[in-house]
């Protein structure tokens, strides 16, 4: 299957690294609309910090502010909340999360705790696919 002009990638949370810090990372807001298929992808770096967590948070609303918003339910997601999260020992990977609920917009949020005195690199991916127009770009 042909997978390039089938495939939109936005960017949920830009490259960095937070540092000694447990302020909660919030993506973009993601429009659903015109595609089947939503995921947000996590890369992580080398994470420094000898405990901290990362929990990650994938929130639903019919309004583009995403006003409302509520925790998507667990039966609208593919994979779970918590196999996306993530601690100071997973250097280096990629979890996922998807979503395939009927609101038109989602918000990620990776909310760290214990993060005082590390640095945790990471960025975060949308992937949208079954796109009713073709191609993307």
């Amino acid at each position: 299957m042909e997978l390039h002009n089938n495939l939109k990638f936005s960017r949920a949370i830009s490259p960095q690294t937070q540092a000694n810090s447990d302020t909660a990372l919030v993506s973009q807001i993601l429009d659903c609309a015109g595609f089947e298929g939503n995921e947000l992808v996590i890369l992580t770096g080398g994470l420094t910090d000898a405990d901290a967590t990362f929990v990650v948070l994938l929130e639903e609303s019919a309004a583009s502010d995403m006003g409302g918003a509520n925790a998507v339910a667990d039966a609208d997601l593919l994979g779970t909340e918590a196999a996306a999260s993530f601690t100071y020992a997973n250097d280096d990977v990629v979890r996922k999360l998807g979503y395939i609920g009927n609101k038109r917009y989602i918000r990620a949020t990776i909310i760290p705790s214990g993060n005082n005195s590390g640095a945790a690199p990471l960025a975060a991916v949308w992937v949208q696919g079954g796109a009713r127009v073709h191609p993307q770009a």
